[in-house]
């Protein structure tokens, strides 16, 4: 248990076995980027921080006086020591006036450089904290599919967090103490150069602890935030699926899956916090020997008459200066190394690649007629195993398209391609004769209006999360299409009717409802084309019926595209797509297709091969 306790301390790389490969091994280096990558990292942050280069300045400013009148006290001190000693009394009540003023405009200047850098570090996260949140709306719906929202998040909050407390902290300290170490050192060989060199002994002792400290913590900060960043998601991810969780019984599983993750970020913690807790002790012991060393020998140079007493007394106080911003970085350096790996977290995501450009001639869509064409589409997720292989369809105007097939089988990549969150990787799909490339996505998505199967709705008022298909739409536009979509009644039975407040994603009403409102939110829009995923599938019989006739005025005229199981939301297609395995294996409409045999009427009759499970269309 010991050798397993001290094994941090024989390697440059801590073991802490995190699972799933992502422990540090313990023969594994550093990688060599790593000293640049923080050089990066510190360069890029200089980039926000430059912005507010005028108040930095005046911070530096207030850096340098206050450093200067840090290093006139103790020397004032010392000379008024000598003057006392040589009887020079009212000399020395002036030295103690001037001493008190120079105590005083010390705070006063060091006040208005907190003050200042609290406001620039806030003015700067501000900065980082806006251009992240927007980052993520400009980046593919690809990078969400693999992270999860917990873990997102926590680069928003605790990493950026991280950041604004150490340029709260520890900026003013490594400013000050820079100065004050040139100061100190300038003025103590001006006092005497031997005492200096004595000094300077324990310097080489300080340099080789922080090497072998920071080699072994540096990894340890960042591997803490990434742990952080997973239990986030993992906390996230829990509360979303209590319903699922009590459901099924899985609060053991759950729990423990907290402690495993809770763990690691206890482990890597504590590595991190031991081992940089060194650094202040190691500090303190350095900066103690280097008292002794100068009251030893300062003592018997006064003895000899080759300097005085107040000389003692000033190199006493500047070597506790000098020693000073090296202990002061040291107590904080957790919050150093902790802010450099959150803002290597932020910019990991800012460095993220945005959905693909427009491209520079791509204009806007203008008014369609919804003439939809796929040539020789095909697609992959991984740019291995298409998931879409060489479709081939046309949807003229005003026509209802269903998409049907067994899970899996490509349909909502379909209409991901459709909408143009994903290029297909080979062939071509047009809208009324124009290239979705050559389509700027804002005008093409603002043309379309969607009603998925996993109905998301904000906290607010029923009437603003059906407003949100049209921000100008009025009230009476409102609840026009809200009885359109069979949600009125529902709606006016609720305390507040329209007014009424919901939670986060629509907690307090039901999945059905959600829907429900989500169609009326499509129905407002007024969409040139129009896309549902499975958009009754949390509806009843009776109520899907009830919404069917609003449905059908809604897609006269409009190119609707709809993934549905019922058959008879199918029925009402002008043309049925029926996909299996990525390909496009039959298409007609319902009676045609039934007459032709082959997959769709298996899947209507129920019938998918000798003692195979019953399919869903």
């Amino acid at each position: 248990m010991f050798k397993t306790l001290l094994e941090p301390f024989r390697h440059p790389r801590p073991v802490i076995e995190l699972g799933e490969g992502r422990g540090l091994s313990s023969g594994q280096k550093p990688k060599a980027a790593g000293a640049k990558d923080w050089s990066s990292t510190l360069q890029r942050l200089w980039s926000f921080l430059a912005e507010r280069r005028v108040k930095l300045i005046l911070v530096l400013v207030m850096v340098v006086f206050s450093s200067g009148f840090s290093l006139l006290g103790p020397f004032m001190i010392g000379r008024a020591v000598d003057i006392y000693l040589e009887g020079g009394g009212s000399h020395w009540g002036l030295y103690l006036m001037g001493l008190g003023a120079v105590y005083a405009l010390y705070s006063l200047t060091s006040w208005l450089q907190n003050i200042w850098m609290i406001e620039i570090s806030q003015e700067t996260v501000f900065r980082m904290r806006s251009e992240l949140f927007s980052h993520l709306h400009r980046l593919p719906i690809s990078f969400f599919n693999r992270r999860q929202q917990g873990e997102i998040m926590s680069r928003l909050t605790n990493d950026i967090e991280n950041v604004s407390s150490t340029l709260n902290s520890s900026a003013i300290e490594i400013f000050t103490g820079v100065l004050t170490l040139g100061g100190t050192v300038i003025v103590m060989l001006w006092l005497s150069p031997l005492l200096t060199l004595l000094t300077f002994i324990v310097v080489p002792l300080m340099a080789l602890g922080m090497r072998w400290i920071t080699r072994r913590t540096g990894p340890l900060f960042k591997q803490r935030q990434r742990n952080m960043g997973e239990l986030n998601g993992y906390i996230e991810e829990t509360l979303s699926g209590q319903r699922v969780i009590k459901a099924f019984g899985q609060e053991r599983r759950v729990i423990s899956g907290f402690r495993e993750r809770n763990n690691r970020i206890m482990l890597s913690g504590f590595w991190a916090q031991s081992i940089s807790g060194f650094i202040p002790k190691l500090m303190n012991g350095l900066n103690d020997l280097s008292f002794a060393i100068v009251a030893g020998f300062g003592g018997i140079l006064a003895i000899r008459g080759s300097i005085t007493v107040g000389v003692i007394l000033v190199f006493v106080e500047y070597t506790r200066q000098f020693t000073r911003p090296l202990n002061d970085l040291a107590n904080q350096w957790n919050s150093v190394l902790s802010a450099i790996a959150g803002a290597e977290r932020v910019f990991e995501v800012l460095d993220e690649d945005t959905e693909a450009k427009d491209e520079n001639a791509a204009s806007p869509l203008g008014q369609i007629r919804g003439e939809v064409k796929f040539r020789d589409v095909s697609f992959s997720y991984n740019g291995e195993a298409d998931t879409l292989n060489g479709i081939s369809f046309e949807a003229r105007p005003g026509e209802m398209i269903a998409l049907v097939g067994p899970t899996g089988a490509g349909k909502t990549t379909l209409i991901g391609l459709l909408s143009r969150f994903y290029n297909p990787s080979k062939g071509t799909i047009t809208i009324d004769g124009k290239d979705l490339a050559s389509i700027r996505r804002e005008s093409l998505r603002s043309q379309m209006a969607f009603v998925l199967q996993d109905t998301f709705l904000f906290k607010g008022s029923i009437r603003d999360n059906i407003r949100y298909g049209r921000l100008d739409a009025s009230d009476e536009e409102v609840e026009k299409a809200a009885r359109m979509a069979n949600a009125h009644s529902f709606i006016m039975r609720m305390p507040g009717g329209y007014d009424r407040m919901l939670s986060a994603d629509g907690g307090g009403i039901s999945q059905g409802q959600k829907q429900l409102l989500a169609i009326a939110r499509a129905i407002l829009a007024d969409p040139a084309m129009l896309v549902l995923d499975e958009a009754t599938s949390s509806i009843d019989t009776v109520t899907e019926l009830k919404i069917q006739e609003g449905l059908h005025s809604l897609m006269k005229g409009r190119t609707s595209f709809v993934i549905a199981h019922r058959l008879n939301t199918i029925r009402m297609a002008d043309r049925i797509l029926v996909l299996r395995d990525g390909k496009l294996v039959q298409q007609g409409t319902h009676e045609e297709l039934l007459k032709q045999g082959g997959l769709y009427s298996e899947l209507v009759m129920g019938v998918a091969g000798a003692g195979a499970k019953r399919p869903s269309l």
